[in-house]
């Protein structure tokens, strides 16, 4: 039996921006293991092009993430829910190794068991490279 992961569907607009708010801290903490949690064991996921399934693949795509997207902020809004699905709107900033400030911008398509975990995770995203100078997400 999974854990419950509060606030639990059918989401009104207080708990989906809840819940909105606490993938946006989850995800600023970097930390796989934790982000992975939210998830169900089987969840599925397509980020860009690239489709992951369940938790470990999770851990290992987010491990991987961070170890080339470096001083990652994220900042998500919400857009849209209904019943156990959330729609939202994100940007965040990282740079890459060789010192290339990027801005990605996107929308995710979130469905949610009963249980409040994530099952699904449609994330469509851009990148734009910006300067240092141009930044707008800060630690």
């Amino acid at each position: 039996m999974e854990d419950k992961k509060y606030p639990l569907p059918p989401f009104t607009e207080e708990t989906a921006k809840q819940k909105i708010q606490m993938a946006e801290d989850a995800w600023n903490s970097k930390d796989p293991v934790k982000i992975s949690k939210a998830y169900t064991i089987d969840s599925e996921w397509r980020n860009r092009s690239t489709f992951v399934n369940g938790r470990k693949e999770i851990q290992g795509f987010l491990t991987k993430k961070w170890e080339k997207e470096l001083d990652y902020k994220l900042k998500k809004e919400y857009w849209a829910h209904s019943g156990n699905r959330i729609a939202v709107r994100f940007e965040y900033e990282y740079r890459t190794g060789n010192g290339q400030w990027y801005r990605a911008y996107g929308n995710e398509n979130w469905e949610f068991d009963e249980n409040g975990l994530m099952e699904k995770r449609f994330a469509s995203i851009n990148d734009l490279p910006i300067k240092e100078k141009e930044r707008k997400l800060r630690p």
